[in-house]
């Protein structure tokens, strides 16, 4: 195994990656040209960064924007045997020719209101012979006698070995046919996204407040559970599905970032024992704010959490407003951020609310520098 080397590669965060990658195809697709024009993408990046959930909201940007339906097929390369991507060979009718049967993964649906996202992941860990049937689908988009319908896209994902995982190199010939992303961590970025996935406020709040939790992967470490986006959305589902306790979950969630960190986790998310209730806010009560900073990003997160909730009772959302117009300036503008991306053009009826448009008048040119 040799190294793959990533110096010259662009490094976008999921969100670019979404809006670079999304805004291309959309127009492709709004113009008529066929989407294998955009030469197939190779994600790179450690382990739960976000590459295949960054396929995910690329797929919504285009059923957002196009009016299609986007059907994502999601391939684990390293779970896949050359014969699950190329099918299992049987005669023809009259016992003359071999024939190979098309796998299910690759019985997509051709319709002119559709488009279909191939994703073949972990293709840098899988074995040689699977990332050759792999790498076929990339650069002529058939495998064997099967060929993809002209409304696919194709995306592949893998990780680098400095990572610690499985990675073989490229070759050039391959590589050059391409266009390679490395994906990297970036809070800003994944708070956007988490908004308007439901993360669990608490989780929200937390790494608001301590931005390098959200990723503490270390290649030269053999610990099994750390912080990536992707566990950070695992302790989400916990806190969501099972408790709202993160203290009586402490076990789980160590299991999946790490004791240190949940630890750390557990013992902050005690400051929201001391938040104001948060339902007297949204029905325009104005009760007193908290004094300390972290407990500002615990409110912060709390509010955007009940607005994620009731976004369409705009009388509430208006009260929840002319609270935040007493906060400290940063704590504002990170709020009414999050306000904005509740859902897909949320802005556009934030702007009907009188009590919205006064905050953008008096605090809005904040809006570019807050972080």
């Amino acid at each position: 195994m040799s190294e793959i080397r990533l110096s010259n590669m662009p490094t976008m965060t999921v969100g670019q990656l979404t809006q670079q990658l999304a805004d291309a195809y959309c127009t492709l697709i709004r113009e008529g040209i066929p989407v294998k024009t955009m030469p197939s993408v190779m994600l790179w990046g450690p382990p739960g960064v976000g590459k295949s959930q960054a396929v995910r909201q690329i797929a919504q940007r285009i059923e957002q924007e196009t009016g299609k339906t986007a059907v994502v097929t999601d391939v684990r390369l390293l779970l896949f045997n050359p014969i699950d991507l190329r099918g299992i060979p049987t005669s023809n009718a009259d016992k003359t020719l071999a024939i190979w049967l098309k796998p299910q993964i690759f019985q997509m649906d051709p319709g002119d209101d559709v488009i279909n996202l191939l994703l073949l992941d972990e293709i840098s860990a899988a074995p040689q012979s699977v990332q050759a049937a792999a790498y076929q689908i990339t650069l002529d988009r058939v495998i064997g006698e099967h060929k993809l319908p002209e409304n696919c896209i194709v995306l592949a994902a893998g990780n680098r070995t400095t990572d610690k995982s499985v990675a073989f190199k490229m070759p050039k010939a391959l590589a050059n046919r391409l266009l390679h992303i490395e994906v990297e961590g970036n809070f800003p970025s994944w708070r956007t996204w988490a908004v308007h996935a439901g993360i669990h406020s608490k989780v929200i709040g937390f790494l608001s407040f301590s931005h390098a939790k959200l990723m503490t992967f270390d290649a030269s470490s053999d610990d099994l559970a750390f912080a990536t986006p992707r566990s950070w959305e695992m302790v989400s589902n916990l806190l969501n599905y099972i408790k709202d306790d993160p203290d009586e979950l402490l076990p789980l969630i160590a299991g999946l970032i790490g004791p240190g960190v949940a630890t750390e986790f557990c013992t902050w998310c005690k400051i929201y024992r001391e938040l104001p209730d948060i339902q007297d806010i949204f029905d325009g009560k104005m009760p007193q704010l908290p004094k300390s900073s972290d407990a500002m990003y615990a409110l912060v997160s709390s509010m955007t959490s009940y607005a994620q909730s009731h976004k369409e009772d705009l009388v509430r959302i208006a009260n929840s407003i002319c609270y935040a117009q007493q906060m400290p300036p940063d704590f504002s503008v990170v709020l009414m951020k999050d306000y904005m991306n509740l859902a897909p053009h949320y802005r556009e009826k934030l702007l009907t609310i009188p009590e919205f448009v006064r905050w953008m008048q008096t605090k809005g040119r904040l809006l570019n520098g807050s972080v």
